[in-house]
């Protein structure tokens, strides 16, 4: 088990990588990160304990071809700040884009700025989703395809480098026809330059609306529902109390989006949801390997954060929990990475700036939290200290999870909410993957619990974070998110 989009990637957690040759190939000069929302780690078809039903033959084929990073994670398990941590290597405390409607700070870098100054061309298609309402082109890109906040699953208003239009389709079919229509553009007009391109989907966010043709796929498909599921004493014994009282919130299994979603037919959709986004996956892969870039590309896949689908009676995702913040993340570049590889180092969403701009001969020229794993990525087994920081901040709209701050390490996570009368959390992630044995209060833990909330505090003062950021809300906001 690990801890706390094609591409994947620093403070993080090691495990040695499965042994596999070296590559002989060059370098790729070329880069396309497929970023999915929302996409859990283990809803892949070769992923032991995926759905059985479910079926991903294009991420399959990925990680047959290239590597599965096994313990993919992000330090913020939110759409806005992950995306923002992606792009910058920072943690969310140090960009300041710490909720969904932070706009982004002035002075703010996006590593995409740095590989445009050594002569990359640069694409951005799909979500961006930094200052909420904003879809207007961005610095470091010099294509832009981008719709307002989360976007809609059919017909998207696309602005399409400053200018807006309604395109008919489904969105995932849509940016991949823009991303794929870029690619062409880009061979015929700069052949001679390499290029970065980001394909940002809007799937699998919620409300799930899966493509018209995979509508009914999962209809009568079983549900494996998880342990953790069930309102027993055994699955809340010395858990905090905010996770039991959630169960009947917006967030929660019995009283979903406030009693207007039922579970079953939520799982389903979701897993229809995905679909299409497989199918993009494949669109891409075969548009790269028939125009020959497969040989000069990297291609990776991750999503900005996972997705509970019960586990401890929630949905959503906010919290440190390991299916809320675990990711699915493949890297695929023929000749260069080794096909059918796993990657057990661990691999955060702050690592993915430093690890492109260590592709691309690039020394970032700005402060950076995450580290180049490319290394890891070709098959080379290098010692790394597992230890990450996970943050999120509580919101105005959403007010159910807390503010929440935890340390992960190679075996063990401990969890603090700072301002909240509740009880904090330790768990084993060796024995224990489900987060069902609360170990704080444990006395042959109590030197490691003192110990890892010291090191927590250590890492956030070294870096910034001792100031929890504000928000100014209102009842209005919530209200409008409750009408929705």
């Amino acid at each position: 088990m690990i801890r706390p989009f094609l591409l994947a990637i620093t403070l993080s957690f090691l495990f040695p990588v499965a042994a596999a040759a070296q590559p002989a190939g060059t370098p790729p000069r070329n880069v396309v990160l497929i970023l999915s929302d929302d996409h859990r780690f283990d809803f892949m078809s070769f992923v032991a304990g995926a759905p059985p039903f479910l079926r991903t033959p294009n991420l399959d084929r990925m990680a047959k071809g290239g590597a599965h990073v096994r313990n993919a994670i992000v330090t913020t398990a939110l759409c806005s700040p992950s995306r923002a941590s992606i792009l910058t290597g920072l943690y969310a405390h140090r960009h300041g884009i710490v909720d969904n409607t932070s706009p982004i700070p002035a002075g703010t870098v996006f590593f995409p700025e740095r590989l445009q100054r050594a002569g990359y061309r640069t694409a951005y298609v799909g979500k961006w989703h930094m200052g909420e309402e904003n879809d207007a082109p961005q610095k470091g890109f010099d294509h832009w395809v981008s719709f307002m906040g989360q976007g809609v699953y059919q017909d998207p208003t696309l602005n399409i480098n400053g200018a807006r239009s309604q395109i008919k389709g489904y969105t995932t079919d849509v940016l991949t026809d823009q991303a794929i229509g870029w690619l062409k553009t880009q061979a015929t007009a700069a052949p001679s330059q390499p290029f970065f391109l980001t394909l940002a989907h809007k799937a699998v966010h919620s409300e799930f609306e899966p493509a018209p043709r995979h509508r009914g796929r999962y209809a009568n498909a079983p549900i494996p529902y998880p342990e953790t599921m069930a309102d027993t004493p055994a699955n809340y014994q010395l858990k905090p109390r905010w996770v039991r009282e959630q169960r009947n919130s917006w967030h929660g299994v019995d009283f979903m989006y406030h009693g207007a979603l039922e579970f079953d037919a939520f799982y389903r959709a979701y897993c229809e949801t995905l679909l299409a986004l497989d199918e993009s996956v494949g669109r891409m892969l075969d548009y790269l390997e028939a125009s020959g870039l497969s040989k000069s590309t990297l291609v990776i896949y991750m999503s900005d954060n996972g997705f509970l689908l019960g586990e401890h009676g929630l949905i959503d995702k906010r919290n440190a929990y390991e299916e809320s913040i675990r990711i699915p993340m493949l890297v695929y570049a023929p000749g260069y990475v080794p096909a059918g590889s796993i990657v057990n180092q661990l691999v955060r969403n702050i690592d993915i700036a430093p690890t492109v701009l260590d592709l691309a001969g690039i020394r970032s020229q700005e402060a950076i939290d995450g580290r180049s794993v490319l290394a890891a990525l070709r098959g080379d087994s290098v010692a790394v200290d597992g230890e990450m920081v996970y943050e999120y901040y509580w919101e105005y709209a959403f007010p159910h999870t807390p503010t929440t701050l935890a340390l992960r390490d190679d075996r063990y996570k401990f969890i603090y909410y700072p301002g909240v009368w509740d009880i904090q959390e330790l768990y084993d992630l060796q024995s224990d993957p489900q987060e069902r044995r609360n170990l704080i209060a444990a006395p042959e833990h109590k030197a490691r619990v003192e110990s890892m909330r010291s090191r927590l505090w250590d890492i956030l003062e070294s870096t910034g974070g001792m100031s929890v950021p504000l928000r100014r809300g209102s009842f209005q906001a919530i209200e409008r998110k409750k009408e929705k």
